[in-house]
């Protein structure tokens, strides 16, 4: 898959499906960008679950804290990896071992590491590089035009009211 673009409609696909999701690296930093993200997908009626070995045990916005993937008790459906492209692989290599496997691997914005993405795709995974789910909820269900910001999606459709805490759900091409 070409990781240099991608198209709405994969994204959307991406957030529509997934409920739970492992975000690896999160902080209890309320300034660091993990904290805001972890807040936002929180907000949206996603289950997050803080992975931080240094934090484990201890609650992040309410969440538990876990030092590996491993350790989440439910299945997950995503896992956000908060931490340098190095350190993909390791990340990779973690989620392999789950079972059962996530439906995705989302990398944020710098975060790139192209072997790790085939190995992950060739077992079944998708994956999204270089990207914010929360940018990307927000560019895709209008909220970011809500600020004045140019997302790239124009609608005269009404948003869909979503149950739960989603105000607005992401829009399905």
């Amino acid at each position: 898959m070409n990781h240099d673009a991608y198209d709405n409609a994969y994204i959307a696909g991406i957030l529509n499906s997934v409920k739970t999701i492992a975000m690896v690296g999160a902080s209890a930093n309320d300034v660091r960008p993990s904290y805001f993200v972890l807040k936002y997908l929180l907000g949206k009626g996603f289950s997050v679950f803080p992975i931080n070995p240094g934090q484990a045990g201890k609650e992040i916005l309410g969440r538990m804290t876990y030092a590996r993937l491993a350790d989440v008790p439910e299945p997950i459906d995503m896992v956000d990896v908060f931490r340098g492209s190095a350190a993909v692989p390791g990340v990779v290599d973690e989620v392999l071992r789950l079972d059962p496997l996530p439906k995705v691997i989302w990398m944020q914005l710098g975060v790139r590491h192209d072997g790790a993405a085939a190995r992950a795709e060739a077992a079944g995974i998708k994956v999204v590089m270089n990207r914010c789910p929360k940018i990307e909820y927000g560019k895709l269900s209008g909220e970011i035009g809500w600020t004045g910001v140019n997302s790239g999606v124009l609608s005269s459709k009404k948003p869909l009211m979503r149950p739960g805490f989603q105000s607005f759900g992401v829009r399905q091409k």
